[in-house]
């Protein structure tokens, strides 16, 4: 049993009516609107543990009691950061709905926490990975396709699952991408993963189907679509063929994508609209990566480095 159903139903109700204001508001991913929810369950079971009080008769005192037990759960300063940024969002709504007359995470202070750098690949590297899958089998050519798009528009993994057809113009060598908050851009295809499209298309995707008709653009053996955790696992497989031991992430052609646009000249502006980013700031981070790999070239080719 979850710890959303072990609440009473007063508190499971307040909880799913903000979930349904955020995702009418936002227009957030799943994904995102169940860490919302995961997060005030947690605040809401222990609130009652605690003192049998709901989250709109918490105060200031018993947030930051409940972070300080967090602390001594040793979660991390990026958890608890999200989790804090869960609660001030459901209390600024509650505050501007007149539920309640105060916002008790007013002055609450969120953790400091350093930016983790997003790992990235070597262009060498991208392409042993995107080398490694056995394009004579249809499910693998599929994968070469996925990879191959992913790294050429830099598409996050759910994005990349969930294309249709429609989205994707190989004329014209573009998608229409819909992304966080269903914002809406077009990103380059380039060639290379253009041709291995048209293969996927022609060698592949009948073979895959299996005469069932789909919209989705990558779908698995039973003509359905290709799910996060199967491209993960693919990916895990594909690096090992290749060799590579770097530590991977569902989003390392994605880093590696704005990490070698940037290392060869390209704006950072245009990398953000590339990306999808709403903040410049979020995109920054990948100039730290382009200039730890132009040090690490100059300390390794420079006679005096």
């Amino acid at each position: 049993m979850s710890v959303m159903d072990q609440l009473s139903l007063d508190q499971q109700q307040l909880i799913e009516l903000f979930i349904d204001a955020l995702w009418m508001e936002r227009g957030l991913s799943d994904n995102t609107l169940a860490a919302y929810k995961a997060d005030l369950a947690s605040l809401s079971a222990w609130l009652y543990r605690q003192s049998s009080m709901g989250l709109l008769e918490a105060n200031n005192r018993d947030l930051l009691d409940y972070l300080a037990y967090r602390v001594q759960q040793k979660t991390s300063s990026r958890s608890t950061a999200r989790m804090l940024s869960s609660i001030r969002r459901f209390y600024r709504y509650q505050l501007r709905e007149k539920c309640i007359v105060e916002d008790p995470t007013a002055r609450i202070e969120a953790p400091k926490i350093g930016r983790s750098l997003p790992s990235a690949l070597s262009e060498s590297e991208v392409d042993a990975l995107l080398d490694a899958p056995d394009t004579q089998r249809p499910n693998e050519l599929r994968d070469r396709a996925m990879l191959e798009v992913m790294y050429a528009s830099g598409l996050r993994v759910t994005e990349l699952i969930g294309l249709q057809q429609s989205q994707i113009n190989l004329r014209q060598g573009v998608a229409r991408i819909f992304g966080k908050g269903s914002k809406e851009r077009i990103v380059p295809l380039g060639e290379e993963s253009i041709e291995w499209l048209q293969l996927y298309f022609s060698q592949a995707r009948p073979s895959l189907a299996k005469g069932a008709a789909s919209e989705t653009l990558f779908i698995s053996s039973r003509g359905t679509q290709v799910t996060r955790q199967t491209f993960w696992y693919a990916i895990k497989r594909y690096a090992q063929r290749a060799g590579i031991s770097k530590k991977l992430s569902p989003h390392t052609l994605r880093h590696s994508f704005a990490t070698h646009l940037l290392n060869n000249g390209a704006d950072l502006r245009v990398v953000q609209m590339l990306l999808g980013h709403s903040d410049l700031s979020t995109t920054q981070i990948y100039t730290h990566i382009a200039k730890a790999r132009l040090q690490a070239l100059h300390a390794k080719h420079h006679p005096r480095g």
